[in-house]
């Protein structure tokens, strides 16, 4: 049985990614983190009930249509239209290793409970982490202004049954892995779209990468030196 790691309110320090990364450990969620999502999304469906005014990015346009007020009908499909929109990367893909790591982050960042998503929303990210179906992401198309908003809506798409994942060494369409996996693709509910694209995933993960690269090469070193 694979080692798990439960997601919590406890900061995910390098030596905690170093052990899920080196041991492929599988995640799950906490009774804590599942409290703390599920609270954040009652809380924000309260929010939308109960107010007339917009609310940015949850029943509002974005950018300069801030003030435009969504009818409710059509959060969902706003979402999801923000995802799609920001989905134009190009370049070369990002490496496997990179976008596993852009998982366990978004993971992270979303259990704390203070993004407003849905569980399954966290619970589909996990079972993409735990079974190695990794969405394909493009180098090119960051900004890293207001977050990493191409890459992450990449890292998305999956969510919403579109674009491609990395199965093995295979690129398979996303439709095809939810069908054999007996998944529903994810309604996104509002407020979503934003919580999943507004992020540092992309460019924290190339970091942490580099970072646990370089901690390994300076232990060799030090072993290569002491038995020179």
């Amino acid at each position: 049985m694979p080692e798990i790691h439960y997601i919590s309110s406890q900061i995910l320090d390098l030596n905690t990614i170093i052990q899920i990364v080196d041991n492929q450990m599988q995640l799950s969620l906490s009774d804590e983190a599942v409290l703390n999502i599920t609270k954040s999304r009652e809380y924000l469906d309260k929010k939308i009930v109960e107010n007339d005014i917009p609310i940015y990015g949850t029943n509002s346009g974005f950018g300069s249509l801030c003030n435009i007020k969504i009818s409710k009908n059509h959060l969902s499909q706003l979402q999801e239209n923000l995802v799609m929109s920001h989905a134009c990367g190009t370049g070369e893909f990002v490496p496997k290793e990179i976008i596993k790591l852009m998982l366990l982050l978004k993971i992270q960042s979303l259990s704390y409970g203070n993004s407003g998503v849905q569980l399954k929303t966290v619970e589909r990210l996990i079972d993409f982490f735990n079974k190695d179906i990794l969405p394909v992401i493009y180098t090119q198309g960051s900004l890293g202004a207001s977050g990493d908003l191409a890459p992450l809506a990449h890292l998305s798409l999956p969510l919403l049954g579109k674009g491609e994942v990395f199965v093995k060494d295979r690129i398979i369409a996303t439709e095809k892995i939810l069908k054999d996996n007996g998944w529903e693709p994810i309604l996104l509910q509002a407020k979503e779209g934003l919580a999943l694209l507004n992020g540092t995933q992309f460019m924290s993960a190339y970091g942490v990468y580099l970072l646990i690269k370089s901690y390994k090469l300076s232990y060799l070193a030090d072993v290569i030196s002491a038995i020179s």
